[in-house]
């Protein structure tokens, strides 16, 4: 169970024909440019290699945020509140939860993807308390580790920038605090609506995987048009996330973040690492920076 836990805190955080991931920030005043590169939870952080210009930006700025700061996410205090928050509330299960119909489909799911399901008392200890909302993100990344075999969490590409910027004597910062995250991620919907959510997971399996397969193929093509389409893919149905539901996962977040990195950017150059679902579209963080007069610009 601790490992499930400590696999949710690195993994918490989410995602113009843009054929790149890094980007230089410059104008507006700043005497230096800073620099964005979108990321994601799943790619190693070998592929930061791969990213063109990216040596150079890390070796140009003087500091480096993330969405959160990945060390302070790790530590004993802030595992223990996410401990709490992935938990039902006292004295209820998912057994009392879902209905035998919804519990027998759940189960046939877990059975494809861990070989076991919930009644094995041993997982269902580990995994029988769990919200719906934890156990959707922790069936979906067990799930992709099984198909592929490609997750390393704890060398992910995410914690691969603040330690290198720790390593080289750098600041690192986040956008974002903790409580924050798990307040927005994990306890943003009812349980109903998690309820919902999770029986989407278990009754699409397939429309999911391939979602997934589109958003890391993206990803791993540098392609911030691709990873929105992906993202963006529609089952027309109460599947769908709603407006409020989407705006809360990013727009809003994106908005919160350009509120802070005017500051940030104008007290050093500065990398900021962030989920690459949040840069591409109207309501990007490319866009908000352009829009608040920032020169953008595509580092090839």
């Amino acid at each position: 169970m601790k490992r499930l836990f400590v696999i949710f805190a690195l993994t918490i955080v989410t995602m113009s024909a843009s054929a790149q991931l890094l980007y230089k920030i410059s104008g507006k005043g700043l005497s230096s440019p800073s620099y964005i590169v979108g990321t994601y939870h799943l790619a190693p952080a070998s592929f930061a290699d791969s990213i063109p210009g990216m040596r150079k930006a890390m070796a140009d700025c003087q500091q480096t945020y993330g969405e959160l700061v990945m060390e302070e996410m790790l530590g004993a205090d802030s595992l223990a509140v996410l401990q709490q928050a992935l938990m039902l509330p006292e004295g209820m299960t998912l057994e009392k939860l879902f209905t035998a119909d919804e519990m027998s489909r759940l189960n046939a799911y877990m059975k494809e993807v861990l070989g076991m399901d919930l009644t094995n008392p041993l997982l269902s200890q580990q995994m029988g308390k769990m919200t719906p909302v934890a156990l959707s993100t922790t069936l979906s990344l067990l799930n992709y580790m099984k198909r592929t075999g490609r997750i390393d969490v704890q060398n992910g590409i995410d914690s691969y920038f603040q330690k290198e910027a720790v390593a080289q004597g750098k600041g690192i910062g986040g956008l974002e605090t903790i409580a924050f995250q798990i307040k927005t991620l994990y306890q943003g919907m009812s349980l109903e609506r998690q309820k919902e959510q999770l029986m989407c997971l278990v009754d699409n399996a397939a429309f999911m995987d391939d979602m997934t397969d589109r958003v890391v193929k993206a990803y791993f093509a540098q392609n911030l048009d691709a990873i929105k389409e992906a993202l963006d893919t529609k089952m027309h149905n109460n599947c769908d996330s709603t407006p409020e539901e989407e705006a809360a996962l990013i727009d809003n977040r994106n908005a919160d973040w350009l509120t802070k990195m005017p500051a940030i950017m104008a007290q050093k150059p500065t990398l900021f690492a962030v989920g690459a679902g949040h840069l591409p579209g109207e309501k990007g963080v490319l866009n908000l920076l352009r829009k608040a007069g920032y020169t953008v610009e595509g580092v090839k």
